[in-house]
């Protein structure tokens, strides 16, 4: 009896004898055959999937490329149709800063009387970039757009210039706040003093030269004692970093007025206040801490004497901005070189009714219905001033403005924008 071994040895090489061994042997290679060629399609779809998947990956990075990406044709689309104007003699009005609390409001103003606004701004964290989100979407519901970036870039600032032809540069983007300064100097000069310059830069090389509004700040006043605070007065007294890039501010533009001829007029606000404000002012943190039940600081000047200010609702703030675009005169240059004087104009935009600290915490906690727990402190040496005054005969004269929202009155339309924003109920503020 042969072995299983010997069936399977051939006599002759490359021949076999037992057909049944031929015939396993040969469904054995088609099975194997047919089983690689799957395998290879298989291989070839997953490869075609793949390919398939990352060229559509390709195509909406690209679509968002072309659709966010500042110089892309989508965007330049975006800037033209945002600029455009829907009323007879209207501006075209680039707002920096424009979702910042004051930006913000002037911008909605302008596009709903039919002027182009395009807006500016770098969302910085300095206070909580999602409330300037959100005031981005609402101006995007006025079919405002706002371009994504820092007013010390020339490249995109000129490439703005070159789409469209701005009547009027309102210039609101900056660096706020007092106490901030001691923390982060270099954001006061980049943004205050490096920004301010490349902003007035691509103004003066542009053809036609736009009229600039530009925000100061009552902080220029500094330590000067006299009252109420007048344009003329002495402002070489600033009591803070702030208020001395804002003093440096005003003597730069002054300086492009000269040189370049081109319009300016800067606008020294007076504590603005208002819905949509700033987190980190008074009105708006001591709302914050007597809903959450949090102590509020309270300070007070030397021998124990409150401290005042010229509290400024944001509607007449608007209207302040909004008469300064209207009655600047035009710039002379063109391309940067000055063809005759253009007009250089300083303006106070406050209330002219101070009030103190103590009086705006009651006012608040009757609004709120809720008693503020108070630690009152002497004012640290921080470079807040102990009262701000506002003489606004000039704003009045040239601009009409006149201020019409008392502080009580104003206070309770910002308590209720504050309660419907953040969602609060005295029931949820108690637990």
């Amino acid at each position: 009896m042969r072995g299983l071994e010997e069936e399977f040895i051939p006599s002759t090489p490359g021949k076999f004898k037992d057909k049944t061994y031929y015939s396993v042997n040969r469904q054995f290679h088609r099975c194997f055959a047919s089983t690689s060629t799957m395998f290879l399609w298989a291989l070839f779809l997953i490869a075609l999937t793949a390919s398939y998947l990352s060229f559509q990956s390709f195509m909406d990075s690209g679509t968002r490329y072309l659709s966010s990406t500042w110089g892309s044709l989508h965007w330049e689309k975006q800037v033209r149709d945002s600029a455009q104007i829907h009323r007879v003699n209207g501006m075209s009005v680039l707002v920096t800063g424009a979702a910042g609390f004051v930006g913000s409001h002037v911008s909605i103003a302008l596009k709903k009387r039919g002027d182009g606004v395009v807006g500016l701004d770098n969302f910085n964290n300095y206070y909580d970039p999602s409330l300037k989100k959100a005031r981005k979407n609402l101006l995007n519901s006025q079919n405002i757009f706002i371009v994504e970036g820092d007013v010390n870039d020339m490249r995109m600032l000129a490439k703005l210039f070159d789409i469209v032809a701005f009547t009027h540069v309102m210039h609101l983007a900056a660096q706020a706040g007092v106490r901030y300064a001691m923390e982060n100097p270099q954001s006061y000069v980049h943004s205050n003093i490096a920004g301010l310059v490349t902003l007035l830069e691509a103004c003066k090389n542009a053809n036609p030269q736009p009229a600039v509004v530009w925000a100061s700040s009552s902080s220029v006043y500094g330590l000067n004692e006299k009252v109420p605070f007048s344009e003329s007065d002495r402002t070489d007294q600033p009591a803070s970093l702030y208020a001395a890039t804002k003093k440096a501010g005003e003597e730069i533009t002054h300086t492009y007025n000269h040189i370049y001829g081109l319009s300016i007029t800067g606008l020294r606000f007076f504590t603005v206040y208002g819905p949509w404000g700033r987190p980190d002012m008074a009105y708006f943190s001591f709302t914050r801490n007597i809903l959450q039940g949090k102590p509020i600081t309270v300070y007070r000047g030397r021998n124990r004497v409150d401290l005042a200010r010229d509290f400024t609702y944001i509607d007449d703030i608007v209207k302040g901005c909004v008469g300064s675009l209207d009655t600047a005169g035009k710039s002379t240059g063109s391309g940067g070189k000055k063809r005759g004087p253009a007009p250089y104009r300083i303006f106070n935009l406050g209330n002219t009714s101070p009030v103190t600290v103590p009086m705006m915490v009651e006012m608040l906690e009757k609004h709120l219905k809720i008693k503020a727990k108070k630690h009152v402190l002497d004012m640290p040496g921080n470079g807040d001033v102990p009262f701000t005054h506002a003489n606004i005969s000039s704003a009045r004269k040239e601009l009409g403005y006149k201020p019409t929202i008392d502080l009580q009155t104003g206070l309770r339309k910002f308590v209720r924008w504050y309660l419907s924003y953040y969602g609060y109920s005295r029931e949820k503020s108690m637990k």
